[in-house]
């Protein structure tokens, strides 16, 4: 692309030693425009505004640069749903590694719970917390009351003899009778022999 060379500034031409062809002068439609730009530069104002038209008719498209721009605008149409494409894709990728990764951690967890599970003290250590399993000729011994001193209930005030009538809704007693059952830690007994 080219573009059209700027005219010369007055003060150019008048400090050149060889003076310029003068132009023609101006109509009478191009005088008020002249008049307004010389009034300017007699004020001092440098505000240059710029003809959109006049630049872009300065602009000469050839038809290498205009193949050259189509291809620029035909490559990035093929291109850009196809870079949409490959980071999601490698959006995807990343997605899978890090599961494959858990996964391989839980696989190797497995195995050494499995490498345990072949240990017979393991077994035997098992055997008895969860299922209270003893070896013949031992005794067991099972704690009653086993609890956190904290979560025992506290001593209860001594009954007294009269009967006094509260207006009482048995229903949410009725709920936190049922809740407190679900929630206590309960002992559990030996099985019988």
């Amino acid at each position: 692309m080219s573009r059209r060379p700027a005219p010369l500034s007055p003060s150019s031409t008048s400090a050149s030693p060889k003076a310029a062809p003068q132009k023609p002068a101006r109509t009478d439609a191009a005088k008020p425009a002249a008049s307004s730009r010389e009034a300017r530069e007699r004020r001092g104002t440098r505000s240059r505004r710029v003809d959109v038209g006049e630049w872009t008719s300065g602009i000469r498209l050839s038809a290498f640069s205009a193949i050259m721009l189509s291809l620029v605008v035909l490559g990035a149409w093929v291109l850009v749903p196809s870079l949409g494409t490959y980071l999601d894709q490698r959006q995807k990728i990343a997605a899978v590694e890090a599961s494959v990764q858990v996964t391989e951690e839980q696989i190797a967890a497995l195995e050494q719970e499995r490498e345990r599970w072949n240990d017979p003290a393991y077994i035997s250590t098992q055997a008895r917390e969860r299922l209270y399993y003893i070896k013949p000729g031992e005794v067991p011994y099972l704690v009653d009351n086993d609890l956190d001193p904290a979560a025992l209930p506290k001593e209860q005030v001594p009954v007294s003899d009269e009967l006094v009538e509260r207006k009482a809704d048995w229903m949410p007693q009725l709920l936190r009778s049922i809740a407190g059952a679900g929630l206590a830690k309960n002992v559990v007994e030996a099985p019988a022999r």
